[in-house]
């Protein structure tokens, strides 16, 4: 049996993570982000411009290129995917499991969007782009 530390440093030891800075040049060079982030934490706390919306729960079938489910934008297993959620914990998993299914470059937000905020990058509020309807 695993504890869920072990869980998570085996998912990380497969991640090549991205810290803010780093993210947002992935993003210029064609990266994605994904915000699993459930709609009361969108609303508290905002969201980065340009990411997609998917909560955790639907990510797999909304990211996998064979899934018929999929997102519009999720058209190959090389686009670079980085998860994001509130603190960079539960988007190590979920970037893991995206590796499992193939997306390769996926990967996820060290300290997730608290950090992001934290380095005064982009942040964008209103409640019609937070709209949970929105969310894919």
């Amino acid at each position: 049996m695993k504890t869920i530390e072990e869980v998570l440093a085996h998912a990380r030891a497969r991640l090549r993570r991205l810290g803010p800075s780093e993210a947002a040049a992935a993003v210029e060079g064609g990266a994605r982000f994904v915000d699993t982030r459930p709609s009361f934490q969108r609303l508290a706390g905002g969201l980065i411009p340009g990411a997609v919306l998917i909560e955790r729960n639907h990510l797999e079938w909304r990211l996998d290129p064979a899934s018929a489910h999929r997102i519009p934008e999720a058209t190959d297993h090389d686009i670079a995917w980085i998860v994001v959620c509130e603190e960079g914990y539960s988007s190590s998993l979920a970037a893991a499991s995206l590796q499992d299914l193939g997306l390769r470059n996926a990967t996820d937000l060290v300290g997730g969007f608290q950090a992001w905020k934290a380095a005064g990058l982009p942040v964008r509020t209103g409640e019609s782009e937070l709209d949970p309807a929105r969310s894919r």
